[in-house]
């Protein structure tokens, strides 16, 4: 079932929604977003408790002074950001896909697989799942660059073609290799792919197990490439060479932390779950029943970006304490809220899925109003938060 690749990819850049990234002057952007509250206050339909927040957001942003970091400090930190976050986060998707790669060579010896086989397959599925929604907040590089990242994860598939593609393959493919499936279209690769093989059957035939080896060891080299493109440019990737010139690198990082907050809350929770609108897509996991595993992968990955010991030693180096004790805090809140909602975050309560997306919508205005304004930086036009 192979798929003309044009038009592969432009079902796939409309079904990601992909966004131009540029940047806009601070005080420009400064205006936009006061007039984007003002819409956000005259249609909101938020608890008190979401209104005082960002009351107490806007106020706070007029006191920020933005911290001085000399292109030293910077470069120091955007090194750090490179060894110590990033390459790490492609290492561990690329390891989690290689352990579902020997496992399914080991089960999948004798098909048809099931019980115990098939859930410890389900169980490496949902650790790698979880290490690419780590990963996925790198939102530049040669990931998006290459539109990788569709063939890595096709979300959200609107029109659930995933479903269809991938069962349509295996049934013409019984046989399938990783270098037959490289050249297929990226709506039957990657992990979504992998979730359709494992859960949607209750066992795993001969066809399935060929997909399930030679779609988690074509994954495995997809994330094997750009783990080794940013162990070898990492430097030029991140703009750590231009920190005497300007702050291209620190706009990238940050902005790229933004983006996947915005568009999980978009993409991920409000869409699927029909919070502002009618209901379009599904949540991410949907076919696992996972979404909340996945949100909470996401969210880990911000929390631990944004807590960071060494941005923080950045933010404080001008006595300020506030900025970073309020991104904190709203991500504790939101994680805690998180951790009580069900697995399936469909079966939850509505007030606790409208609680998440209105947690959700505070980060992003911390982020905007707060982070950004503090490091001296600018929000780029690929925010679609719209608060």
């Amino acid at each position: 079932m192979k798929i003309n690749h044009a038009l592969a990819m432009a079902l796939s850049a409309l079904s990601a929604g992909l966004l131009i990234s540029c940047v806009k002057p601070a005080d420009d952007n400064k205006s936009a977003e006061v007039d984007s509250q003002e819409v956000a206050q005259n249609n909101s339909t938020t608890d008190s408790s979401a209104e005082s927040s960002k009351e107490s957001s806007k106020e706070s942003t007029e006191q920020i002074v933005a911290v001085d970091i000399s292109p030293e400090t910077q470069k120091t930190y955007l090194t750090h950001v490179a060894e110590d976050i990033v390459i790490p986060a492609y290492t561990d998707a690329a390891k989690q896909s290689d352990l579902l790669n020997e496992l399914a060579q080991k089960h999948c010896q004798q098909a048809p697989v099931s019980g115990a086989e098939l859930q410890a397959l389900r169980a490496q599925w949902l650790v790698l799942a979880q290490a690419w929604s780590s990963a996925e907040m790198i939102n530049f590089g040669p990931a998006t660059a290459s539109m990788s990242n569709l063939y890595i994860n096709y979300y959200p598939d609107e029109r659930g073609l995933v479903h269809s593609g991938v069962a349509d393959l295996i049934a013409a493919n019984p046989t399938l290799t990783p270098e037959q499936l490289a050249g297929e279209s990226a709506i039957v690769q990657g992990v979504p792919g992998l979730e359709e093989a494992l859960f949607a059957n209750e066992s795993l035939n001969a066809g399935q197990c060929a997909y399930v080896i030679s779609a988690s060891g074509a994954l495995s080299t997809r994330l094997k490439d750009i783990e080794k493109n940013w162990q070898q440019n990492a430097t030029e990737l991140l703009a750590i060479d231009k920190s005497a010139e300007s702050d291209q690198g620190l706009n990238q990082w940050f902005n790229s932390l933004l983006s996947l907050v915005e568009t999980m809350k978009s993409n991920a929770i409000d869409q699927p779950l029909g919070l502002t609108g009618k209901a379009k897509g599904h949540l991410p996991a949907a076919t696992a029943g996972q979404s909340r595993a996945i949100i909470n992968a996401k969210l880990d990955a911000i929390n631990k970006a944004m807590t960071d010991p060494v941005l923080t030693a950045l933010l404080n180096s001008n006595d300020e304490s506030t900025v970073a004790n309020n991104l904190s805090t709203a991500l504790a809140d939101t994680t805690t809220l998180l951790a009580q909602m069900p697995e399936d975050l469909s079966k939850a309560d509505k007030d606790d899925q409208q609680a998440l997306y209105d947690h959700l919508t505070t980060v992003t205005r911390l982020i905007k109003r707060e982070l950004i304004p503090a490091l001296g930086i600018r929000v780029g036009f690929n925010s679609t938060d719209g608060d």
